[in-house]
């Protein structure tokens, strides 16, 4: 069966692998980083360094992917989650409650 997802990523396959580098070595740099300026610091040098390997054609994409892993791990500002998504339907003001 086909995916329904397509893939139109412009980001080539060793910056992919240096994306993924980074997401997994992060739970590693922030074990080892003995405070947060550490942890910041090991952060920002390998970002920079994905940033200047970066072909102009990928740089919003690899800049934006960059921002999802440094949310995620507490690096930069922003909401981890963007929406919520109710596990029941709501519930309709009409009816009444029985209790």
């Amino acid at each position: 069966m086909d995916s329904l997802v397509q893939d139109h990523s412009t980001v080539d396959a060793q910056l992919e692998d240096e994306l993924a580098a980074l997401e997994s070595d992060m739970p590693g740099l922030q074990m080892r980083a003995g405070n947060v300026f550490v942890l910041a610091s090991k952060w920002a040098e390998r970002h920079d360094a994905i940033i200047a390997a970066t072909p102009a054609a990928s740089l919003d994409e690899v800049q934006a992917r960059l921002r999802r892993i440094g949310i995620r791990w507490g690096m930069m500002n922003g909401a981890r989650m963007t929406a919520q998504f109710p596990a029941l339907p709501p519930e309709d003001p009409s009816e009444t409650r029985r209790r």
